[in-house]
């Protein structure tokens, strides 16, 4: 919530400094205290560090990909979304038997830092309220080594923007400290928030599964600890395969409905979307996927109920995370078509959302699955979600209306 704000108005490379500072500071705590109480303050201190780069992805993309291409690109940014919970607990489990707990941290301090180096170096300053489409260099915190070459090869071709623009720029460029208010600005909207409703529940059954699927497979299947890891491969090869698909499929529908509309599909400059119902063109693949999410977590708890050979719940996993990957990224691509000017956070507010579902759901799907049994209870989540399309069906049909609204509410608080 803080930082998304924060990179919004003075860039997306001060934010990941920040955000990879606190999250490297943690890790080195982390692997050197043998204290409970340490432990929780510094996975807080690390969670702050990580969480905010989630909200930084999309908003990259949302700096530099128009609509006719943002589902494919937004849909390879979550990549890293679903394959961290899959693998972490393979990873972790392997280094804990062969090595010590604390080289997990040791581990996450050095794969983090190599990848800081390379971002200080090479990532380039996107905020169009920095650097505009690219062409206006940036402050010098913002700079890397490929936007200073860039930059000194423009000015000796004699492209190099004029002082009033780059002034123009700078005039609004100051740090100050995060402000979580825009971010619950953005979640107040009534079609934003209805979204972030259904986006946030349907996470709330990813979590609760994958909390209850180590437990509820050594309980089932007497799985070890390694076994158990494992089961996670199939969730994270599902979103892998979804990012493969999803992103084509709402690009095509996209440029279906843009044909239909008259509106020019344009991937060098973004179009005017005010007319266009973008909800219908997202939503029209999100809710299918949607519902084979919440299909698969009713089958998968009752095949776990009855016991059933071990390739049922297996392939059902891997179907589980297909249709939940596929229904979370093309939500996430709407909600920065929605937000344009603000994707950082936009996807800030769809992260609280779903922390916040999701640990609710993961507290209670063990005292659930012992008071229903894991088929009622994995049904009952499941029915949650189904009724909370209702959101994302309204969305479709009168959010371009409360899209309207809003902007003509801008444009109003502007002219005064």
């Amino acid at each position: 919530m803080l930082i998304a704000g924060f990179s919004d108005k003075v860039g997306r490379r001060p934010a990941y400094i920040i955000c990879f500072t606190i999250y490297i500071a943690a890790n080195i705590g982390l692997s050197l205290q043998n204290s409970y109480a340490a432990l929780m303050v510094l996975r807080c201190i690390q969670s702050a560090g990580s969480s905010g780069t989630v909200a930084l992805s999309n908003g990259l993309v949302g700096d530099m990909i128009t609509s006719a291409e943002r589902g494919s690109y937004i849909a390879f940014a979550s990549i890293g979304l679903m394959l961290g919970p899959s693998l972490s607990p393979i990873i972790g489990g392997l280094i804990s038997q062969y090595l010590d707990w604390h080289w997990i941290f040791w581990f996450l301090l050095i794969l983090s830092s190599v990848f800081f180096a390379i971002l200080l170096l090479f990532l380039p300053e996107t905020c169009r309220k920095v650097v505009g489409d690219g062409s206006v260099p940036p402050p010098p915190l913002n700079n890397n080594v490929t936007d200073i070459i860039r930059h000194r090869r423009r000015k000796g071709a004699g492209l190099a923007a004029d002082q009033a623009t780059i002034a123009e720029y700078r005039k609004n460029y100051r740090f100050q400290l995060p402000n979580p208010l825009p971010t619950l600005l953005i979640a107040f909207e009534l079609e934003t928030g209805l979204i972030l409703l259904a986006a946030g529940l349907v996470f709330a059954g990813f979590y609760a599964v994958m909390t209850g699927a180590s437990t509820s497979f050594h309980e089932i299947y007497g799985f070890n600890d390694i076994q158990s890891a494992l089961v996670y491969i199939p969730i994270g090869a599902g979103g892998i395969v979804a990012s493969f698909v999803t992103g084509p499929l709402v690009d095509w529908n996209y440029r279906r409905h843009a044909v239909r509309a008259g509106l020019p599909i344009e991937k060098r400059k973004q179009s005017d979307l005010s007319n266009f119902n973008v909800e219908r063109a997202r939503l029209e693949i999100a809710l299918p996927a949607f519902y084979i999410c919440c299909v698969m977590m009713i089958a998968y708890g009752w095949v776990m109920n009855h016991k059933v050979n071990l390739a049922g719940p297996v392939i059902l996993l891997f179907l589980f995370s297909l249709g939940l990957s596929c229904a979370s990224q093309v939500l996430n691509a709407l909600l920065v078509d929605l937000w344009p000017k603000r994707s950082a956070a936009a996807t800030a507010a769809n992260n609280l959302f779903r922390c916040e579902l999701g640990a609710g759901a993961s507290a209670a799907i063990a005292p659930m699955t012992n008071a229903m049994g894991h088929g009622w209870a994995y049904t009952t989540l499941a029915l949650i979600c189904v009724l909370s399309t209702g959101c994302l069906w309204w969305t479709m049909f009168f959010g371009i209306r409360c899209r309207q609204k809003r902007a003509q509410r801008e444009q109003a608080r502007r002219r005064s």
